[in-house]
């Protein structure tokens, strides 16, 4: 049985950093696709990043600015997201997803549809 669950959000201070951690089980890290995603209330999921590639490689990435960096870590069985100069607007909960057996075509940041998702970690950026 695959699973997701992120851990490392928090509250933090603008300007500040975070890096957020999705432990996966179970998944095959074939073709995958991974990523993250975050909503804030009242406002609809948003697309942070994506990773795409097979085992333990990472053969490209789609982030909505500089400031998201994803990686892997299949020897860990990790996924990450490392957040720069955080801003009180990146506050919302954070949620990891993942496919295996995707085409890199078909990883992009506005995917909507993944097949496994993790329940989330809140963070929170005080101006």
């Amino acid at each position: 049985q695959i699973h997701l669950m992120e851990s490392g959000g928090g509250s933090v201070q603008s300007g500040g950093s975070l890096r957020l951690s999705c432990a996966v089980s179970g998944f095959p890290y074939t073709n995958y696709c991974m990523g993250w995603f975050r909503q804030a209330p009242g406002k609809e999921r948003e697309g942070v990043a994506v990773a795409w590639g097979d085992g333990p490689i990472v053969d490209g990435v789609d982030s909505v600015d500089g400031r998201f960096a994803v990686s892997q870590d299949k020897a860990k069985n990790m996924f990450y997201l490392q957040i720069f100069s955080l801003k009180p607007e990146d506050t919302a909960m954070y949620y990891c997803a993942a496919e295996a057996h995707a085409r890199a075509s078909s990883c992009y940041r506005t995917k909507t549809s993944f097949d496994y998702w993790g329940q989330g970690t809140q963070v929170t950026v005080s101006s």
